[in-house]
């Protein structure tokens, strides 16, 4: 297994922003307005996996874990990564587009509030997910171990 690799989440994320900030010039009038707790949910979903990750990490230390939690666990770290970057993605290209009309648009400032919580909820995912996947990481050999004793 490898890890995930920043730059796969930075393409996913870009890409992402660029479609919606080449959407939303012909789409934001019909757009409803923006939840402003719709990010939300990302930053609970990082709390958990960064509690879950404490919890693992220590059970991998003990080797107290069994191979298919871990497993699952990569694979809800890699998911959530992805979706994290996408999102962030869609957030950035919101809030790059809503930055410049927000003192022309008076919706455009109230959804620019809720861009930023986007982001912040997507980018803490983000992070709490690779350190999900990090903490799947199995330790070394224990010190000593392998080492021959003379007497």
């Amino acid at each position: 297994m490898r890890f995930t690799r920043f730059r796969d989440l930075l393409t996913v994320a870009l890409a992402a922003g660029v479609i919606v900030a080449a959407a939303l010039p012909g789409l934001y009038s019909v757009l409803p307005p923006l939840p402003t707790l719709a990010g939300v949910p990302f930053g609970v979903l990082a709390a958990v996996e960064a509690v879950f990750a404490l919890q693992l990490k220590a059970r991998i230390a003990d080797r107290r874990v069994r191979p298919l939690l871990t497993a699952r666990a990569v694979a809800l770290a890699k998911a959530s990564s992805l979706v994290g970057a996408l999102m962030f993605g869609v957030w950035a290209g919101v809030g790059g587009y809503l930055l410049p009309q927000r003192s022309q648009v008076a919706a455009a400032a109230s959804d620019l509030v809720s861009a930023l919580v986007g982001l912040v909820g997507a980018a803490l995912l983000v992070g709490a997910a690779l350190w999900l996947e990090h903490s799947c990481k199995t330790p070394g050999p224990p010190r000593g171990h392998g080492q021959s004793h003379r007497s």
